[in-house]
């Protein structure tokens, strides 16, 4: 290949997330170079010898096994390694566990790489954004979380199921933390412009408050179900990190739900939550503050309530 290697991609942690990332990013041709990080050399080189044996299949890209050091140059470094969620804990319950793990390896990267963006796929994703975020000491605009972008994907699966309409028609954005205290934004969802509100006379579906609450629910839990049922979950959060990765890459401007420090939106500051998003190649270029429903703000507000204790709780900062 060119030695003048543009679009690399680095994949720290090569569990389920992180080589289910690289494949989706592989097939997408939006990178040519991917380099996996794994303190497990063996599953790397694993991962690695897969991938390349489907390289005749896609556009071209390098793709190999490496240490930090090969972090320079990288465009991307997608930090993807810690411990997996367990059926019946929280994603709050792993945040002890992956700061430690954190506290390791962003120090490395930054040895290498101080003009990366950083994105950090991680659970519980928010907490260890703002400790990325903290312990790299970066502009904030290129610290950013995976956040809700899969759960704004859920909803809108679960709303065009609902009303009968193709996914790629229906717009709605779940914000706050990526977990338990999340917020449904009704008030800004729509299905070709209408509003939910006037789409439910066309749909003639029952989308009544109750109905509403059991698909958020839906939503907020799919994980949970997901874990307990085949123990991870993996096609959908790398499909996610693939499309936040084409934003950057190809400078797009696209609109997604990162997680990055808030700035007094809505009231909240020095935490790292979920809020539509314009993304392109410096990473967060700006964070939109829409015309939320007052409930839909006290509820975000309550969701960075729950990060800061839980910060505080850490103590990150030691």
């Amino acid at each position: 290949m060119n030695n003048k290697v543009r679009n690399k991609v680095v994949i720290i942690g090569t569990g389920l997330v992180g080589a289910t990332s690289a494949f989706a990013i592989m097939e997408d041709g939006v990178a040519s170079e991917i380099v996996l990080i794994d303190i497990d050399k063996d599953r790397a080189e694993g991962e690695v010898m897969d991938l390349n044996h489907g390289i005749s299949f896609v556009a071209p890209c390098d793709i190999k096994v490496g240490d930090y050091s090969d972090c320079q140059h990288a465009d991307i470094i997608i930090i993807a390694a810690g411990a997996n969620q367990k059926p019946g804990e929280t994603r709050i319950d792993l945040a002890r566990k992956n700061v430690h793990i954190f506290k390791e390896i962003v120090p490395q990267i930054m040895k290498y790489n101080k003009q990366a963006v950083l994105l950090v796929v991680t659970n519980p994703v928010d907490i260890l954004t703002y400790v990325t975020f903290k312990i790299s000491g970066l502009p904030s605009n290129r610290v950013i979380g995976s956040g809700t972008v899969l759960d704004s994907s859920r909803f809108r699966y679960l709303l065009g199921e609902n009303c009968g309409v193709d996914v790629r028609n229906v717009h709605a954005y779940i914000i706050g933390e990526h977990g338990d205290s999340e917020v449904a934004a009704w008030s800004l969802a729509n299905i070709a412009g209408i509003g939910i509100e006037n789409y439910c006379p066309i749909c003639k579906n029952v989308c009544d408050r109750n109905q509403k609450y059991r698909l958020f629910e839906e939503v907020r839990d799919s994980a949970y179900k997901i874990i307990e049922k085949k123990g991870a979950t993996y096609y959908a959060v790398a499909l996610a990190v693939r499309r936040i990765v084409q934003s950057i890459l190809r400078n797009e401007n696209s609109i997604l739900t990162v997680s990055s420090l808030m700035k007094g939106y809505y009231g909240v500051e020095d935490v790292c939550l979920s809020l539509p998003t314009i993304v392109n190649r410096k990473g967060v270029k700006q964070v939109l503050e829409l015309s939320l429903a007052e409930r839909e703000i006290k509820l975000f507000q309550e969701s960075a309530q729950k990060m800061r204790q839980v910060l505080d709780d850490l103590d990150i900062i030691k």
